[in-house]
């Protein structure tokens, strides 16, 4: 019923928050306000909430077989496997636009989890980047390719996915390198933060280590495949 307008709400409010941690940390980092600079992690955590929030209400709609979206009419069908319902996701533009954005908050939500042992300035700046990214992201997606468009007179069948995409490949290969592709993005998120504080050095290098380590062995596993 409201699933896709569901979605697309939860899409423009992670943009809002995305706005909020791009902005905040960068700004109190220059006061050294320890709780306001908190703001990056719990806005970096909203964030993936509301896109993955967004994200399930797309892959709801597939598997429904909802056809008054224009992306499920046009890259599913009601008989078709349950898998390639799912796959089908992201085996068009807006789907895997949508994944992408989706992988970009979670590595930041992953930092602003699990970064407890960076220093408290650098991973504010980290997510302050990793937003600027993401909110590039949410326009383009909101602005030129919104997967959750309606369809005035709702077909009754849906056009099929491409067959060459109804493969198993199609359910590993994307997400494994999207996670690489996108996870990389935190790589440069670290290296940018630390251009802003003015300071990369040996410390530095320990603390990108393990997130890079994460994007480039679901590349190698992806291109692998």
């Amino acid at each position: 019923a409201m699933i896709a307008e569901a979605g697309h709400y939860a899409l423009v409010l992670a943009l809002g928050l995305a706005l909020i941690q791009s902005t905040v940390p960068i700004l109190v980092a220059r006061l050294h306000d320890g709780a306001l600079m908190n703001v990056a992690r719990s806005t970096a955590l909203a964030q993936l909430l509301f896109v993955a929030l967004s994200f399930a209400a797309l892959v709801t709609l597939h598997v429904t077989s909802d056809f008054s979206v224009v992306n499920v009419f046009e890259n599913s069908h009601s008989l078709k496997p349950m898998i390639y319902k799912i796959t089908g996701v992201w085996g068009n533009h807006e789907g895997s636009m949508l994944l992408w954005v989706t992988i970009l908050a979670l590595f930041g939500g992953l930092v602003a989890a699990f970064g407890n042992n960076l220093p408290l300035s650098l991973r504010a700046h980290v997510l302050a980047v990793q937003a600027w990214i993401a909110t590039a992201f949410y326009l383009f997606i909101l602005l030129t390719s919104n997967p959750f468009m309606r369809i005035a007179n709702p077909p009754i069948e849906g056009r099929d996915l491409n067959p060459v995409l109804q493969d198993i490949g199609l359910a590993v290969h994307p997400p494994m390198l999207y996670l690489g592709y996108v996870g990389f993005s935190i790589s440069f998120s670290f290296a940018v933060a630390a251009l802003l504080e003015g300071r990369i050095d040996a410390a530095w290098a320990r603390w990108v280590r393990p997130w890079t380590l994460m994007a480039w062995i679901c590349l190698t596993l992806g291109i692998a495949m």
